[in-house]
Formats: structure tokens, sequence, C-alpha cells
């Protein structure tokens, strides 16, 4: 499944300051974290799926990249979306 239109929009105007903004390095891994959890029910769901387990496997590492380059340029940035998102620390 992928997102809606609407759906990015409102994860784009919770991590950026234009609504738009899909291209920010926040949104970009706000959007790949909502993927990757459809992702993760879906391969509970379907075990036997794995062309999607792959895909999943590629979207983790994908935000695993994106969150080390936000931490290298902008650590406050950094922090603020792992509080929103819920991730690690």
């Amino acid at each position: 499944m992928a997102l809606t239109k609407n759906q990015k929009r409102e994860i784009a105007e919770k991590f950026s300051e234009k609504p738009n903004d899909t291209g920010a390095t926040a949104v970009q891994i706000a959007l790949i974290t909502e993927r990757i959890k459809y992702l993760t029910e879906h391969t509970k769901a379907n075990p036997k799926d794995h062309a999607s387990n792959d895909g999943l496997v590629a979207l983790v590492s994908q935000r695993k990249s994106l969150l080390a380059y936000l931490e290298r340029t902008n650590r406050e940035e950094y922090k603020k979306v792992i509080a929103k998102l819920g991730l690690r620390k």
C-alpha cells in the first residue's frame, strides 16, 4: 500500500515548516517510517511474502542512512525526529 496524498501532506505538515515539502530529510524519514509500519504488519500477516520482506529490509536500511545523515548535518533536528517518531533512545 502506498501512502495517499493526504497522508503525505499530513506527515509533511508535522515534520516541516512547508506543507508540501516532501524532500526535507525529516519528512522523508517520517514517510519511510509510516511505510515500515505498514509493511511490518503485512509481513506478520503474510510470512511467506518474501518480496515484501525484502522491501521492508530495504526501507529500514534507507531510513538508517537518512538518520545518520541527519545526525551528521543537523543534530537538533535529528533529536526532534527521533522523539516525534518514538525511535531509539
